[in-house]
């Protein structure tokens, strides 16, 4: 199916899988050239597989056993030295007890990726179905999709593993907070609202895991990793890099915002790895931060393994200058709690932090029984894969028709349009016979993808998408996305001329926001303002702007230029990018995406990025961050997104009053104990609750489409306490849903509530509070006061 493409998509591959892999050995100078790493074999062969006959009459592969019985009969029959093998992302095999060797890094944030050694595209299967950019998927405000896309992503990944092209542990979701426009990582995230990003992080670690598809018995298709934990989002700005910043948080801060994605990932979602991440957090490098690796398990229940982010040991020592030592560092990260290694120093020092006493042989026993345990619930040592529960997945099994399908609905659900005058959009073909679309993206697949991106199974350029509605042509205008010259200005001003409808296509790509590239500025990049001012004075009627890329863009200018009629936000849409952006264009689907991160103006480059503090300082000029604190203007707010319907809402049923009093304090019969803010506002500890579950209640809300077109339609309810109160959010989505309203017809939609989460917020000591008094409700412009009382 590739034999129409002018490249070769398995050199492509392999050269991004080496270059890959040449960024993180050749960054640092990890390991001395004489030290002896143990041979890495990332790709398992079909017929070799542990407890394979003879030696299948091992304990650690009887199936009846408990896991962690079976986990520590493994570890029983090792050598110290074989241990010390098994802590790093390419575990060794153990020829004498039969097991195979190993390789834990594999990528699947939106399909299976090839950027970690653990994939490869080489084998039967060529190809894995290309879904959007995790933060257009998170536009669609979709929950049942972003379980369907991740339980499509999870047999896409077992088949591969059936024919011996990836690993069982995929890496994913990166579910950090888009705190910082110019984040080059943004785009693999859900957005800036911590609520969504833990939602995001339930429904796709459920479906990728694929728990509930086993039965009682236990058991994951494949396992899902929280990460990077915590407090993560700068790459390389300024003076600053992920490998040695210091995010100095909050205890508000961090409580509020930057865990609770991490703690849903685990309590809800049941993640079984957690990854830490390169920095240090309040000075202490995450990964060798006890107090936090073990908040994991003894507050969440997290019952995985704990990875480092590739090279975030090393980094301890080499660039963090925590460690006096390499050693150091291992022993640092062991006896935080740390599991496994993805580099070399745990194969290059464990042995000499054990020389020198700094960790016991138990340490090591700790961790490879989390790291066993999960190996077993995935079926590695239960003998030939092809007999266990997704043992007869295949080639088959992926690039699905439904799954190609699934791909084209989460870039339609999530496509936002953010301008529509005088209802330009859709198109109608009845009246327009041809159309130009301009810009160095429009005919390129391969950047519809965003990083992380494997080999797509049919990509759609938006170039190709348009063509079966309407006679196109095409014109690049610029070289490429950097824009620099405005060689190609003329030729994408002349077809502009002679089309009935144009469409630009600008924004970004890769070279402007990726892993270890933030931005500096938001504007478009180099001539694209002035290649879109050019082509829209030429055109006789205004023009269709589609932005592609995953941070913000300041297009101010596009906001108010009447000749610019439309806007379109397609993020990274993946390989049915160019099929959904043409559906909507055309009509055929009414977009209904919601921006999932404020877009803000240019002015907010001067906010510097290494500036972790969510809530604003007036005394220095700060304005804080994100939807809920952020205090200056904006291009478009959180949460903005258009249709082409009329959609009103109005309450049905919601209470005005809630009373504490039925409920008892944890401590016993005897009243809640009340406490004043510094404002003076009564509240009560969320902890001193005895049954949150008392307090509940519905909100039915009515929803009215007044357009000619049945539309998805993205409820979002939002709420916040009507008397001001230092350092709560300005408001805070509450509870989110997408519904399908029909054309000129109501629906009734119940939002469930609970207020000890919905209402209560995070004081200045990390702990949850809930205020009493009134608090609102509000859904668009309607408001609903809601009182709390004892």
């Amino acid at each position: 199916m590739f034999q129409k493409w002018p490249w070769n998509w398995n050199a492509i591959i392999i050269t991004l899988i080496f270059l890959k892999l040449l960024t993180i050995f050749n960054r640092k100078s990890h390991f001395p050239i004489t030290s002896t790493a143990p041979s890495s074999h990332p790709f398992k062969s079909n017929q070799s597989f542990s407890c394979a006959p003879p030696h299948h009459s091992y304990p650690f592969c009887n199936t009846s056993l408990p896991i962690k019985t079976r986990a520590q009969s493994l570890i029983s029959l090792l050598t110290l030295h074989e241990k010390i093998q098994l802590l790093a992302n390419n575990a060794s095999s153990i020829p004498r007890l039969g097991l195979s060797s190993y390789e834990w890094w594999s990528e699947s944030l939106h399909g299976i990726a090839a950027n970690g050694p653990g994939v490869s595209f080489s084998g039967p299967i060529r190809a894995a179905t290309s879904f959007p950019q995790v933060l257009l998927t998170t536009a669609s405000f979709n929950k049942s999709l972003w379980f369907s896309v991740g339980r499509a992503i999870g047999f896409e990944g077992r088949a591969m593993y059936n024919e011996g092209q990836s690993g069982l542990t995929f890496w994913a979701p990166n579910i950090n907070i888009f705190r910082d426009p110019r984040w080059g990582r943004g785009q693999e995230t859900s957005g800036e609202d911590p609520m969504v990003a833990s939602a995001y992080a339930v429904e796709y670690v459920k479906g990728l895991q694929g728990e509930d598809l086993v039965g009682g018995d236990g058991g994951f298709m494949v396992s899902a990793c929280c990460k990077h934990y915590t407090a993560y989002d700068l790459e390389n700005w300024g003076d600053f890099r992920s490998f040695s910043f210091n995010a100095m948080v909050s205890k508000q801060d961090m409580e509020d915002t930057y865990q609770p994605p991490f703690q849903s990932c685990i309590e809800e979602g049941r993640a079984t790895c957690l990854m830490c991440s390169y920095n240090r957090v309040n000075g202490v490098p995450s990964c060798a931060d006890p107090d936090l690796l073990q908040r994991a398990r003894r507050d969440w229940g997290f019952k995985g393994y704990i990875t480092s982010d590739c090279d975030a040991v090393a980094v301890i020592y080499e660039d963090h200058k925590y460690a006096k030592a390499p050693e150091d560092a291992v022993a640092d990260v062991i006896k935080a709690g740390m599991d496994i290694n993805c580099g070399t120093y745990l194969f290059g020092y464990t042995q000499l932090a054990l020389e020198q006493g700094q960790i016991q042989e138990e340490d090591i026993n700790r961790a490879l029984s989390n790291l066993f345990s999960v190996q077993l619930l995935l079926g590695l040592f239960n003998g030939d894969p092809s007999s266990g529960h997704f043992g007869k997945l295949g080639k088959e099994d992926v690039c699905t028709l439904e799954h190609k399908k699934l791909a084209i609905d989460a870039a339609r659900q999530g496509i936002v349009l953010l301008k529509n005058d005088k209802n330009l959009l859709p198109l109608k073909q009845t009246t327009i016979t041809s159309l130009a679309i301009i810009g160095p993206s429009a005919n390129d697949s391969s950047q519809l993808g965003g990083d992380y991106t494997g080999v797509p199974c049919n990509p759609i350029s938006l170039f190709e998408g348009l063509q079966p509605y309407i006679k196109t042509t095409y014109a690049s205008g610029c070289g490429d996305t950097r824009c620099n010259s405005s060689d190609g200005f003329a030729e994408a001003v002349q077809i502009s001329r002679e089309a009935d409808a144009v469409v630009v296509v600008a924004g970004l790509d890769l070279s402007q926001e990726d892993e270890g590239r933030d931005r500096t500025s938001l504007l478009l990049p180099g001539k694209q303002m002035d290649l879109i001012s050019a082509v829209s004075s030429a055109s006789e009627r205004p023009i269709i702007l589609i932005l592609l890329g995953g941070g913000p863009i300041d297009v101010s200018f596009a906001k108010v230029n009447p000749q610019i009629g439309s806007i379109l936000w397609i993020g990274y849409p993946g390989e049915a990018g160019g099929q959904a952006a043409a559906e909507i264009i055309f009509g055929d689907f009414n977009p209904g995406g919601r921006l999932p991160i404020t877009w803000y103006p240019e002015s907010f480059s001067s906010v510097p990025m290494n500036d972790m503090s969510l809530r604003p300082d007036p005394s220095r000029g700060y304005p804080g961050r994100t939807y809920r604190f952020y205090t200056g203007e904006v291009v478009y707010e959180f949460g903005y997104g258009l249709t082409y319907s009329n959609i009103t809402y109005k309450f049905i049923s919601v209470p005005d009053n809630i009373t504490l009093s039925n409920t008892a304090s944890k401590s016993g019969p005897s009243k809640l104990t009340t406490h004043k803010t510094l404002d003076g506002i009564d509240y009560i500890h969320v902890n001193e609750i005895a049954s949150c579950n008392l307090l509940k209640f519905e909100v039915q809300i009515s929803v009215f489409n007044h357009g000619d077109m049945d539309a998805s339609h993205v409820i979002m309810l939002f709420g916040r306490a009507s008397t001001s109160i230092r350092g709560a959010p300005q408001k805070t989505l509450i509870e989110f849903t997408r519904v399908h309203t029909e054309s000129l017809n109501a629906i009734q939609v119940n939002i469930g509530i609970d207020p000890c989460k919905h209402f209560s917020i995070v004081n200045d000591d990390g702990v949850k509070i809930l205020p009493l008094g009134n608090h609102l409700l509000m859904l668009e412009r309607l408001e609903h006061s809601i009182s709390i009382g004892l």
